[in-house]
């Protein structure tokens, strides 16, 4: 038998592991730095001004000259050039006071980005509850524990190199507007242009991340992060040792997370396929359906199926052992907190108050919710004669988890289709998972979130409707599909290249997630089994993880013997009533 992580340090393999995100962003700390580089505005004083003021229409206040001579419509651009230049001199006035305005404008999307990412950081809240509700009561503690220092540990990886990874080249093809652009964030460490494969610049958010503008975003961004790495708690608990699950976050939090983030957010390749490949808008993803859940999901699976089922789940003939959520009110509790919290996942995306498509993102996030719950209740009545609660909750948040994607290109109708859609998938999906692919995930995450991940995704390819997203990706500003102001455009309303390279992207997103994961861990599984021994799994790992259990004034359960192939079923022991 494999040695199992030892509780207390890390072996000197597992140190080796730290240090290498520390050693790359050590070497590579802001990048190498250019007399004429952008500086960045730590204090904020300089970020915002005339050139971040938009009339509603969303045309600049400014016009700039136009360089290319040869463009057909050089003349009429020089004119509106000239005759603004000719109209900014007689107005001093007004060009003094666009700087206050763009300043202004600015600082009112930091503050709803700010506070957006505060209630997507208190979905925390919601999964440690629901995670910690759906388990058997002598791993609470350790599902509490799990959910906390994933917080901790993962934040760890992208603060060291995490944001450098996945924002490090923003600048170059996905600068934020709406918070007043990251020029100095300007380089890939992999790639370059319109094939850029990693970020460069940002490491220990020092250097160019050292910037108003940039700590908005990370701020933001940080708590995406963490929303994939709480999901994965729900498929690896009641197993995995301490020491294994640390490595697990790290490697979320420090690569797998902010590479595919990279890739999609940070003007990475895939975002750029319509511009290098004429593939529609390239591929998109408003908030995260694919980036940070099915990242989530998919690298959960993987664990899952390195870790193997818990002991008892199935029995010598094959067939499945339910195992009922402990607390129910933990896991209905949750659920609200994080519908609540995603009330700052989905609208906070745009980065901007000022973009009023959030109240477009608002409705669409909460109509996928409840149709979601309301076809999982639906599914687990005509399948089993009862709606399950547990379900149900798994079904709303099946419907937020693949409207998170379109949720700013589709109609609210639309949206009801995709939560309903999803509320069936997630049912169907752990069905499969426990009686066809016999991988135990306790809570349900892989199908809430991978598979109703890539849902989203390849959803935003069939009906966005173009009202939203003009020039997305750099792409049709001008003209898309022959029309000016056309955005983001799915199967059903034209555009079937946006279909493709949906699928595309959401395939990328699974093998690149499920591929690294396994690839990475099945080693680390080999050197130190991941997995608690069958004694301390059997009795909880409330103690012998962590030296407490969540209720210490329950009966302690008589220790149990592991006898045979057929694992013993461990059950409380309750005093007859006197």
């Amino acid at each position: 038998m494999k040695p199992s992580f030892a509780r207390g340090p890390l072996r000197n393999w597992a140190r080796a592991f730290l240090a290498l995100p520390l050693a790359v962003g050590l070497l590579t700390t802001g990048g190498v730095a250019r007399a004429d580089d952008p500086k960045p505005d730590p204090a904020g004083i300089a970020t915002g001004d005339k050139t971040n003021v938009y009339d509603a229409g969303g045309n600049p206040f400014l016009v700039s000259e136009p360089t290319d001579t040869t463009a057909p419509d050089y003349a009429e651009k020089k004119a509106a050039y000239d005759e603004f230049q000719a109209q900014a001199a007689k107005e001093p006035l007004a060009m003094k006071l666009a700087d206050p305005v763009g300043h202004i404008r600015i600082a009112t999307n930091f503050g709803w980005t700010l506070n957006t990412g505060y209630l997507v950081l208190f979905m925390q809240a919601g999964f440690a509850l629901l995670t910690c509700g759906l388990v058997r009561k002598k791993n609470a503690a350790h599902l509490m524990m799990l959910n906390f220092a994933a917080y901790v540990v993962a934040f760890i990886g992208y603060y060291v190199c995490g944001f450098a990874f996945q924002f490090g080249a923003a600048a170059v093809n996905a600068a934020p507007g709406n918070l007043g652009g990251t020029p100095t964030l300007s380089s890939f460490l992999l790639g370059n242009g319109l094939w850029g494969f990693l970020g460069g610049k940002g490491f220990f958010l020092s250097g160019p991340a050292y910037d108003a503008g940039s700590n908005c975003l990370t701020l933001f961004e940080v708590v995406f992060m963490e929303t994939a790495g709480y999901i994965i708690v729900g498929s690896i608990c009641e197993r995995i040792t301490f020491g294994a699950f640390v490595l697990a976050e790290l490697a979320m939090g420090a690569v797998l997370y902010p590479v595919f983030g990279c890739w999609v957010w940070g003007g990475g390749w895939l975002s750029q396929l319509g511009t290098s490949m004429g593939l529609a808008h390239g591929y998109v993803d408003f908030a995260g359906s694919t980036v940070v859940h099915a990242v989530g999901g998919f690298a959960a699976m993987a664990l899952a199926v390195i870790l193997g089922p818990r002991l008892g789940k199935y029995g010598p003939d094959g067939k499945v052992n339910a195992f009922p959520a402990h607390n129910i009110v933990f896991v209905v509790t949750g659920t609200f907190i994080l519908l609540f919290g995603w009330m700052g996942f989905n609208p906070g995306s745009t980065l901007g108050a000022t973009d009023l498509r959030i109240s477009v993102i608002a409705i669409n996030t909460n109509l996928a919710a409840i149709f979601g719950a309301a076809s999982a209740m639906i599914f687990w009545y005509l399948r089993f004669g009862k709606p399950d609660i547990s379900m149900a909750c798994n079904g709303m948040l099946a419907g937020l988890v693949a409207i998170t994607a379109p949720c700013a290109f589709v109609s609210p109708t639309s949206a009801v289709i995709i939560g309903s859609l999803a509320g069936l998938l997630v049912c169907a999906g752990v069905l499969i998972n426990d009686h066809v692919f016999k991988i135990d995930d306790p809570c349900g995450a892989i199908s809430v979130h991978g598979y109703c991940g890539l849902l989203g995704g390849i959803s935003l390819g069939i009906f966005a409707d173009g009202t939203y997203g003009a020039g997305w990706n750099g792409v049709g500003a001008a003209s898309y599909l022959g029309s000016a102001g056309q955005g983001v455009t799915g199967l059903l309303y034209g555009d079937s290249q946006q279909f493709l390279v949906q699928l595309i992207g959401a395939s990328v997103c699974a093998v690149w997630a499920f591929g690294a994961t396994f690839v990475t861990f099945k080693v680390v599984n080999s050197i130190r089994s991941m997995r608690v021994s069958p004694e301390v799994e059997l009795e909880g790992l409330d103690v012998p993880e962590f030296g407490g259990l969540a209720y210490p004034d329950d009966p302690y359960p008589a220790p149990h013997l592991h006898t045979g192939s057929a694992p013993a079923v461990r059950r409380e022991v309750v005093p007859h009533p006197a």
